[in-house]
């Protein structure tokens, strides 16, 4: 806690803060969800004794449920194995053993999916369990018509740029590229298709300040995907023969299918030599990366017809028989497929874990916490913080002035560190820093924004985005 900054972190006792609502609504939510997924899997035993196990995973998951609705005091989180368990109950003790419902909300969020995987963690049967990856695959399946979309357009992006490969580049129609990436990237959104339309170089130029360009961007409060872009390009013409870009990743499934998708265009645009991906160790709030998740996403690549195809639990209840994919749609996966083995047993795509990002302070602790993990971050031309959370640990979740300035929030990761910084966030939390003076005033003036409630509301839902850079190198 003492590298920690000293503004005043957002906590669960706070009724403006989306902490409260997120300590008594979601949480048990959350914990609901992981003993039905433990509950189905008990069931599906073939050994009675992983069988019996299960049931006590089931019961303990059950107590921490209650223990969070009944505001019950935190509990050390008992020893794995893991020397993380001394940082967490460390800071507990620091805190003056708080409970549930009065306590810094980034701690106890943290603290709430450390305590699930020691559960698991310290079982015989079930160490390596995921209570959230049934979850995970099923929103992916869910997002297929938007996978579809993007990896029929992808595919002709990268054959167009095979095609132009060695003809002059046009560095402005690169840009708009890049960020329409981005962009995708940011929002990760299953949803809305609107930015999938303008992935050919054929019409790329036209973008230019187009109305489809600035109904892209209106919601982005801060927009530094430009800076971003300089940076990367001046390694290129710098003659920079390795060039990595690192993205600390967020969620699974669709979202981790667009990171791929942008860390693709960054090998094939040479923008970036390498592109080293960050998972999280442990399930992680609720649909964050594993390792394992990207083996199961490449996975359902490989047999794109089978992933799709085959009908699942639901299908069968339901008597429905998933359409099957036409050849087109199978040879776009497939090349995708491809694209992304190929780069990842080349050594372009990898993956590196650290039990550093499942810790629960913020990252303002980086250099002093995990000082190996700092020094390879300074050797990326741009490291690309994913998502909420990542932005909240950014900022130390502190209730900040919503017009500091981003490099001021993000504390030793600012200026002079080494490292330059790019956060893509969804705003679905209550800080938010780098905004004009009246914007934030303007939004809680709006219609479900918070008004003069003293909480920030419109920061709770993923409408609006901030795309902001630090040069710290």
């Amino acid at each position: 806690m003492e590298y920690e900054t000293k503004t005043p972190a957002y906590s669960t006792g706070d009724p403006t803060s989306f902490g409260w609502v997120t300590a008594r609504q979601r949480w048990p939510v959350i914990i609901t969800q992981a003993i039905d997924d433990t509950y189905r899997s008990v069931g599906d035993c073939d050994s009675a004794e992983k069988r019996e196990e299960g049931k006590k995973l089931v019961n303990d998951l059950a107590r921490l449920k209650y223990e969070v609705q009944h505001d019950r005091a935190l509990t050390p989180i008992p020893d794995d194995g893991y020397p993380d368990v001394a940082i967490y109950n460390k800071e507990l003790e620091a805190l003056g053993n708080p409970t549930w419902l009065n306590v810094q909300w980034l701690y106890c969020e943290c603290y709430l999916f450390r305590r699930i995987s020691a559960l698991f963690s310290m079982s015989q049967h079930w160490k390596n369990y995921d209570v959230f990856a049934r979850l995970k695959i099923k929103t992916f399946r869910s997002s297929r018509p938007a996978v579809l979309e993007l990896a029929h357009r992808y595919k002709d992006l990268v054959t167009q740029m095979r095609d132009n490969k060695g003809k002059p580049v046009d560095e402005e129609a690169e840009k708009i590229l890049f960020m329409e990436m981005c962009e995708i990237c940011l929002w990760g959104n299953a949803t809305d298709l609107s930015l999938l339309t303008s992935l050919t170089y054929d019409d790329i130029q036209k973008l230019q300040g187009s109305e489809a360009r600035k109904a892209a961007e209106k919601n982005i409060l801060v927009n530094d995907l430009t800076v971003a872009f300089d940076l990367l390009l001046k390694a290129k013409k710098d003659g920079k023969k390795y060039r990595q870009v690192d993205i600390v990743l967020d969620n699974a499934g669709f979202e981790l299918y667009v990171d791929l998708i942008l860390a693709g265009y960054l090998l094939s645009a040479g923008l970036a030599t390498n592109v080293v991906l960050h998972p999280k160790s442990i399930p992680w709030f609720v649909s964050d990366v594993l390792p394992s998740d990207f083996a199961s996403l490449l996975n359902a690549l490989a047999n794109p017809r089978h992933f799709y195809e085959t009908p699942t639990d639901e299908d069968h209840l339901q008597n429905k028989t998933p359409t099957p994919l036409s050849q087109d749609e199978a040879d776009s996966l497939s090349f995708l497929f491809e694209e992304w083995s190929g780069f990842h047993a080349e050594g372009q795509l990898t993956l590196r874990p650290n039990r550093f990002w499942t810790h629960p302070g913020s990252f303002w602790r980086l250099p002093h916490e995990a000082k190996n993990l700092f020094e390879d971050l300074k050797e990326s031309e741009l490291v690309i913080f994913k998502g909420d959370l990542n932005y909240r640990k950014l900022t130390g979740d502190a209730n900040w002035d919503p017009t500091t300035p981003f490099t001021t929030a993000i504390g030793p990761l600012g200026p002079g560190s080494g490292v330059n910084v790019m956060a893509l966030r969804t705003c679905k939390a209550d800080v938010v820093v780098g905004l004009k003076t009246g914007v934030d005033e303007e939004l809680k003036a709006m219609e479900g924004g918070g008004g003069d409630s003293g909480a920030r509301k419109w920061a709770w839902n993923g409408k609006w985005a901030v795309c902001s850079v630090s040069e710290g190198a």
